[in-house]
């Protein structure tokens, strides 16, 4: 199998599995559409990605956002990885979305919706540094 090959089949994978979350799949599918998913939805976007993406991946489909372009999703991408984000809870995802016009989280009723840690698997780092941040905060 061509190196190629390979890794347009390990993207679609980890396309698959980001997919899992009902706001993520709500995210690709706009995203692919050439929305404008917000200052916001694109940084959940890539809070979240980055844990599943390559870097050029990640700032490939940030550019599909037709008001983006490809040195502010370099940047976007420099800036969460340089500050190593989690992924956000979904009373952030919540928060973040009252302050744009696009819906981040389409089904903001359901207390589940919009929960990554609920259906996606991050990396074990992600959460020993949860649980360090709660550790220090009591």
């Amino acid at each position: 199998m061509s190196r190629q090959l390979k890794q347009r089949n390990r993207q679609q994978m980890a396309i698959e599995e980001l997919r899992k979350n009902d706001m993520m799949a709500h995210l690709l599918d706009s995203l692919d559409a050439g929305q404008n998913i917000g200052h916001y939805g694109r940084l959940v976007f890539a809070m979240v990605a980055r844990h599943f993406l390559s870097e050029s991946e990640l700032i490939d489909y940030l550019r599909k956002d037709k008001d983006f372009s490809e040195e502010q999703a370099r940047s976007m991408y420099l800036q969460v990885q340089g500050k190593d984000y989690n992924p956000p809870r979904r009373e952030r995802v919540l928060e973040w979305q009252s302050q744009q016009d696009f819906i981040i989280c389409p089904n903001a009723d359901d207390p589940d919706a919009c929960n990554v840690y609920k259906d996606l698997q991050f990396p074990e780092e992600i959460y020993e540094h949860i649980s360090e941040y709660h550790e220090q905060k009591a």
